[in-house]
């Protein structure tokens, strides 16, 4: 086979380089081009086959494979040859696709590697030749290598960056290293690797073997799944062996597929490639997920605005100078977000056209239509980043499209939604998880305050803070939408509902029924500042999440009563307010036609000031969170008193950012079955109620950045549960009670930014469990060496008291 093998793939790299295939597979005629192909590649293995059945000799393993593959192929030509339809069958168009794929992989790696390891056959001579052969033939299918040079932009950076890591390579290395650019689909990462593969520096330093992975894994062929990537390893490394001067080794594999839930599925095994430790060999990885755990991670950024309108321009064939397109080009490139291959596809579909129809384009994009319609390789593309989530991961990752364009999420929100909608646990760690899952996929961004940062980044309760957001692109968010919206309006389990102006509900309207039933669990409701407020009558007793987004010009927002009141399922509400001025719900009261139901509130911008009278008739109230809400007037001047027996179930009130809150009520401190409680960020509030220490069951307290809060309450020292204490950013803190030492289960203090605290409680040395977070400039303040940043890590004890230069100062203080 050695000698037919040569040949066979001089004819087939003649026939891939001449008509390469990776710039057809982009265009709209490639299944015909694909079968084109074919049909070429057919027609070079059919001699080889003749000769090889024709021969003396047994036929061998490898022999066997190329005939089957040949015949193989030949029945799928005959069929199309016997019937032209069924180019535009489904089914025949991946039989040929995959064929194709096979083909490619038998040629490109495994009978090369299956001649490699059959050299020690070959004279000297030949071998020199045969290798030197391979080496040009290596060098012409380099990715891009033959195609038409792009255009190009914002590659600069990103390229430099990587070449960095790759030259950033210690002689003395015994495995191999691994780079992984990550990016969502579309972002330009085959683009960035194909830049690197003809970057003359590289190609000076590495002898680069590239890999188009497909589907998550290489092409298959039969036998090659179980063997290939062990076969590849022997390869190499008999190549190190024997070329130990030569240049150092780097394998590209292009598009890898992986996802957090990458054990559970067959997948590409790039841990084998890793965990083979090829000397002086270095892998880099493009893929849509990040591997954390393989390699150093280089995430390609999006183009910024002046990169895009360049692209927009170029694809759309305008001309540099003409300034009657900027005003319209710098809005479409808004909203394709700084993704390369919206950008391409919709100046390409403007391309040559008049101003005018690029203004309607704009206006289209304006009023709402998605960058998704531009065309289908859009859509296509990031679609597949959804193919390796599991179905309770991809349910999460379409709940994202309740929010509006740009907004920063509350990981609280998506904590309380989940927790009911997927019964995940209420303390969000399973919830926390599955972000972080979205995010190494690149389906989202996690953004994290430094408040959050500072803690410990394993806490679950330092994700479990309003401070803590997620970020997701717009066609990401369209996409999620456009997942959720295969079925029927009225039958699906997600329903998300636009409203501009005095349109509301059109496909119900056209239909003349009412009331208009959908089956929704979860219902997302975003009105605009003209919305004329007027609800159309709408039975939705399914719902379990309702999320309201609104912008009003004017000063108060009514709830839509029609059918709020006939959502008996309803668990978790979430109402935010879009404007700019803090808005008056004028129908609180409402809520509590569900006190049998609602479990959990969530409140952003607006004033309440019956909030408290609706409290008490909400009898299953688990959870309320109110931010940058006006709250002073229903909590100072609540005219009835709240019993804890009338709230049995409430565990967890956060308030944030609420200015208006002049000092803390005495009831909350008989709402004895709460948990936690945090009053962060509120400006007025100078002590806490004396009334405290009857929070029994207390277990978090959260005071972060109450700037004139003066003097924690005696009292807090009955709160023998309480396990974390936040009073970091309280600079107005002078001292801290010495009942703090009866905290027995008090493990976490934080107390960065203290700075007017210059006084421990001694008591505190009895809690040997408890770590303490601060800053550098307290540790300077209190002449401790040893104290560690809070911002990077908390100290394992308070040991340091007894021998630090502070010492004295609290032994004086205690005589």
């Amino acid at each position: 086979m050695e000698t037919l093998a040569g040949s066979i793939l001089g004819k087939f790299f003649e026939e891939l380089i001449l008509n390469p295939v990776v710039n057809d597979l982009k265009q709209d005629d490639t299944l015909r081009k694909i079968l084109k192909k074919v049909i070429s590649f057919l027609g070079i293995m059919k001699p080889f086959v003749i000769k090889i059945r024709g021969g003396d000799g047994p036929i061998d393993d490898q022999e066997r494979l190329f005939i089957k593959l040949f015949e193989k192929g030949d029945n799928l030509i005959a069929k199309y040859y016997r019937s032209h339809w069924l180019l535009r069958d489904r089914k025949f168009a991946d039989k040929i696709t995959n064929f194709y794929e096979s083909l490619t992989v038998f040629f490109q790696v495994y009978l090369p590697v299956q001649q490699f390891d059959r050299r020690n056959e070959i004279s000297p001579p030949q071998q020199q030749q045969q290798q030197q052969q391979q080496s040009d033939e290596t060098e012409l299918w380099f990715p891009g290598e033959s195609e038409f040079n792009p255009f190009i932009v914002g590659m600069d950076r990103p390229l430099r960056d990587v070449k960095k890591l790759l030259f950033d390579f210690k002689e003395e290395d015994d495995e191999s290293s691994v780079i992984v650019v990550t990016a969502p689909g579309g972002c330009g990462k085959t683009t960035l690797v194909e830049q690197i593969c003809q970057d003359r520096a590289v190609r000076e330093n590495f002898e680069i073997f590239p890999f188009k992975v497909e589907h998550n894994h290489l092409p298959a062929v039969p036998d090659f799944e179980t063997d290939g990537v062990f076969a590849i390893h022997r390869w190499l490394k008999q190549r190190r062996k024997n070329r130990p001067q030569t240049a150092s080794l780097l394998l590209v594999f292009d598009d890898v597929w992986g996802g957090p839930d990458h054990r559970d599925e067959p997948g590409f095994p790039l841990h084998k490639f890793v965990e083979f430790k090829i000397p002086k060999c270095k892998i880099l990885v493009t893929s849509r997920y990040a591997f954390p755990s393989i390699g150093s991670t280089y995430k390609l950024d999006l183009l910024d605005d002046e990169q895009s309108k360049k692209l927009l321009r170029h694809a759309g064939f305008l001309r540099d100078g003409d300034e009657r397109y900027d005003d319209v080009v710098y809005k479409i490139m808004k909203r394709c977000g700084g993704i390369p291959l919206a950008l391409q596809v919709v100046g390409g579909s403007l391309r040559g056209q008049p101003v005018r129809v690029w203004k309607s384009r704009a206006l289209e994009l304006l009023e709402g239509q998605s960058i998704l319609d531009s065309g289908e390789g859009i859509l296509d593309c990031l679609q597949r980043s959804l193919a390796s989530l599991k179905a309770k991961l991809k349910e999460c990752f379409m709940d994202m499209g309740s929010f509006p364009y740009q907004a920063k999420i509350p990981i609280t929100a998506l904590i309380d939604m989940w927790a009911e909608l997927y019964q995940l646990d209420i303390n969000g760690v399973h919830a926390i998880s599955n972000l972080c899952k979205l995010s190494l996929q690149n389906l989202l961004n996690l953004e994290i305050t430094r408040e959050i940062t500072r803690k410990d980044a394993d806490d679950d309760e330092a994700w479990y803070d309003d401070d803590a957001f997620v970020l997701q692109h717009d066609l990401l968010r369209d996409l999620a939408i456009r997942q959720s919206s295969q079925e029927p309006m009225e039958e699906r389990k997600r329903l998300f509902l636009d409203l501009t102006g005095n349109k509301l509900f059109p496909e119900w309207r056209s239909k003349e029924v009412q009331p208009c039933i959908i089956k929704a669990r979860l219902l997302s409701i975003s009105t605009d500042k003209a919305f004329s407020s007027s609800w159309s009558n709408m039975k939705a007793s399914e719902v379990e999440v309702l999320i309201i987004n609104f912008q009003t010009m004017e000063n108060h927002y009514t709830l839509p009563e029609s059918f709020i009141k006939q959502m008996h399922n309803l668990k978790v509400l979430v109402v935010t307010n879009y404007s700019s001025p803090i808005i008056e719900l004028t129908n609180v009261s409402l809520l509590g036609s569900l006190s049998s139901s609602l479990k959990r509130i969530r409140l952003e911008r607006v004033s309440v000031p019956t909030l408290c009278n609706t409290m008490v008739e909400l009898k299953n109230l688990e959870k309320i969170n109110l931010v940058m809400c006006k709250i002073n007037q229903a909590f100072n001047s609540c005219s009835i008193q709240i019993p804890a027996e009338n709230l049995p179930h409430l565990q967890e009130i956060n308030i944030d950012f609420c200015n208006d809150l002049v000092g803390v009520p005495e009831w909350i401190c008989d709402l004895v079955h709460l948990r936690k409680l945090s009053i962060t960020n509120c400006h007025k509030p100078s002590a806490m109620p004396e009334g405290i220490g009857r929070l029994e069951n207390l277990e978090v307290l959260r005071l972060n950045a109450c700037t004139m809060l003066v003097k924690l309450p005696e009292t807090i020292g009955s709160l023998h549960k309480l396990s974390l204490l936040d009073i970091s950013g309280c600079f107005r803190l002078r001292k801290l009670p010495e009942q703090m030492g009866k905290l027995y289960n008090l493990t976490k203090l934080y107390m960065g930014r203290c700075s007017r605290l210059n006084e421990l409680p001694l008591s505190l040395m009895d809690l040997k469990q408890l770590k303490i977070g601060c800053d550098q400039e307290m540790a300077q303040q209190w002449g401790v060496d040893n104290f560690m940043d809070s911002k990077n890590e908390e100290t394992n004890s308070l040991h340091w008291l007894r021998d630090s230069a502070s010492w004295s100062k609290f032994s004086l203080q205690k005589h």
